[in-house]
């Protein structure tokens, strides 16, 4: 019995020693595709490569729990983010990927700690910073970047509690997805988004409160430049109180406009769908000033393309305009200013002109692309931004490869990319890509032991979900975010 038992032991462990060790830094959805895709690309070409088809994966996350742009990057009311979160779900319930949040980056573990236990490293950091909106005015009170707007209506464990929804008047700077997210939210209803999605109290008391009656959606290009999904539209089209409003100069597109947009199957569907929110536009207006459903419209929603703001106007520190000028896009997409100006008053102004990805202790960042370095866009780390070396077991991929753009989906086949170079990579590294002098797959968890840090795992996660949906229950909701990162380490390292 006793050999028995030794045999099985040595089985295991020499099963444990055979098996690569990847990190990935980041369990949003760019950390958790490319853990799939690797095992998966593993399990398919492993043999082949001289690589066997056996990995473990250790995703790691500064937050106490995962799914990164997902919980925390997107409105609360986008149908889709349900199905995307289920999904990762399900990629995370695999016994070969071990899930470790509140373990930071940088400081709870390091470089040197991580390469001496894993054969290859994969940064998916994500972004949660705003790019700096370049105008003068930029710095007054009421000026606000979108990351922290999203920040404080998605319930991130360290943004803010309470945001100043007092302006009647209210400005947003953007032409993408997020400038979407970002004005919708601010015409919203809080008991119809209460009702339709998972925010914290703090959230729907917020939104309870908020004043505004008018907002200017601010786009630099025309029509048929615009980046908006044809779902954002569609879910700016269906705002309870709301008239959209827009100016019918903006849809005069000419012939050559027109056949430039038709070529891309996107951009296509995406002004087919304007040219309907300009019907719906003119129709809210024939009908006295209703919403969608033909009721009375309390909230007016300005949507300005060829619209680019120069200056943010103040009086006494705080804001009190926006100006605007006209500008001309040719069917190239390359805009010209026009000298003609417009003042709006408003007393608040939130820019959605983009993220930039985070950066990484030990890790060279390109700050003209807003990317971790890596080697003509291939994901593979290199010493410098532009020309360095190519640093072996190192890799980037989503926003930490590329810099800010692309949906969520784009991260699939940017996660095929990565793991195909890191696969040939590790075919080519010495015994079969076995380089980590640390092989035991327990002395990650004795590291963290001993400085302190207990990570919560797939099945913490799970308590905080059962949690959640516990207490969304309670009010008819399926799901009721918490918050505090304090109470999801209570619920997730309840005994």
């Amino acid at each position: 019995m006793t050999e028995s038992v030794n045999t099985s032991a040595n089985n295991a462990a020499n099963a444990a020693d055979n098996e690569l060790r990847i990190a990935v830094i980041g369990a949003g959805p760019a950390g958790v595709y490319s853990s799939d895709i690797f095992l998966r690309q593993l399990n398919k070409l492993g043999e082949e490569l001289g690589l066997g088809t056996k990995a473990r994966i250790d995703l790691f996350e500064k937050l106490p729990v995962p799914f990164g742009l997902v919980r925390y990057g997107v409105a609360p009311d986008h149908p889709s983010i349900k199905f995307i979160a289920s999904a990762l779900e399900k990629t995370l319930d695999n016994p070969d990927i071990h899930l470790y949040c509140d373990v930071e980056f940088g400081k709870d573990v390091t470089l040197d700690d991580l390469l001496a236990r894993y054969d290859a490293v994969l940064f998916a950091t994500g972004a949660v910073k705003d790019k700096p909106l370049n105008l003068p005015g930029a710095d007054l009170e009421g000026v606000y970047g979108a990351a922290k707007f999203v920040e404080w209506y998605d319930g991130y464990p360290t943004g803010a509690r309470e945001w100043p929804l007092t302006a009647e008047n209210v400005a947003v700077i953007g032409g993408g997805n997020v400038a979407m997210d970002v004005a919708r939210e601010l015409m919203r209803n809080a008991d119809d988004l209460k009702a339709k999605t998972d925010i914290p109290d703090n959230v729907y008391e917020g939104i309870g409160k908020n004043k505004a009656k008018v907002l200017h959606l601010f786009i630099r290009r025309g029509v048929a430049q615009a980046k908006f999904s044809v779902q954002e539209l569609r879910e700016m089209e269906k705002l309870p109180g709301v008239q959209l409003i827009i100016n019918e100069d903006d849809f005069d597109l000419d012939d050559e406009t027109i056949e430039v947009a038709g070529k891309d199957k996107l951009t296509r569907q995406m002004v087919e769908e304007l040219f309907a929110v300009r019907e719906m536009a003119e129709d809210m207006e024939d009908d006295g000033d209703v919403d969608f459903e033909g009721n009375p419209a309390d909230r007016k929603y300005y949507i300005h393309f060829n619209s680019a703001p120069t200056e943010i106007l103040g009086e006494d520190g705080k804001v009190k305009a926006i100006r605007v000028e006209r500008t001309e896009t040719g069917a190239d997409g390359k805009m010209h200013r026009t000298g003609e100006f417009t003042d709006y008053p408003v007393e608040a102004v939130y820019h959605a002109i983009g993220y930039k990805p985070a950066e990484a202790p030990g890790i060279a960042y390109d700050e003209h692309g807003a990317h971790l370095a890596n080697a003509n866009g291939d994901g593979r780390i290199t010493t410098e931004a532009d020309g360095g070396e190519v640093r072996e077991r190192l890799y980037a991929t989503g926003w930490a490869k590329r810099g800010p753009v692309g949906l969520i989906g784009s991260t699939k086949s940017d996660a095929l990319a990565i793991v195909t170079n890191m696969l040939e990579d590790l075919a080519k590294a010495a015994e079969g890509g076995r380089v980590a002098a640390d092989r035991d797959p327990e002395s990650i968890d004795r590291l963290l032991a001993e400085r302190g840090i207990r990570p919560i795992d797939f099945a913490g996660w799970k308590k905080v979900d059962a949690f959640e949906r516990a207490e969304g229950a309670k009010e008819g909701r399926e799901h009721k975010k918490v918050i505090e990162p304090d109470q999801m380490r209570e619920l997730a390292l309840a005994e």
